[in-house]
């Protein structure tokens, strides 16, 4: 199999829903940081799943080993969590807010598949971890 040369376009998609992710995490930490602004290990766990998220976002855009599966692995949790709301929500018949649980599913989702999908496995795949955001060079260019 030849390698790309050029990123393939489901690369920026997979950035672009993972930093939709890092802001949706974002959003239901501070959800559960607004009643009571205070610091605590309920407040620490978005955060990290954050931090997570935009780091596997910049990994896949540079195109470094295993940044499709820091993605993937940061929208797993969150899609979960997101899953048992809606189901929760439902259950209690609230019918506008299990709407509003059910739209923020879109980006941990998406991000998982566009993770997931081959092309951005092989543009993260190994040997690549030098290379330009743009891709390879051309052959008349000097080093």
């Amino acid at each position: 199999m030849t390698a790309s040369r050029e990123r393939p376009l489901v690369v920026p998609f997979a950035v672009a829903f993972g930093f939709l992710l890092t802001a949706e995490v974002l959003y239901l930490g501070w959800l559960l940081w607004e009643p009571d602004p205070a610091v605590d290990r309920f407040l620490v766990v978005p955060l990290l799943l954050a931090a997570a998220a935009a780091l596997g976002s910049v990994l896949v855009l540079q195109g470094r080993r295993g940044g499709w599966a820091v993605l993937a692995v940061a929208a797993v949790l969150p899609l979960l969590a997101l899953l048992g709301l809606v189901f929760l929500l439902d259950a209690f018949g609230a019918g506008a807010q299990t709407w509003a649980a059910v739209l923020l599913l879109v980006g941990p989702l998406v991000t998982l598949v566009l993770a997931l999908r081959r092309p951005v496995r092989q543009w993260c795949g190994s040997g690549r971890a030098r290379r330009s955001p743009g891709g390879r060079r051309r052959q008349g260019s000097s080093r």
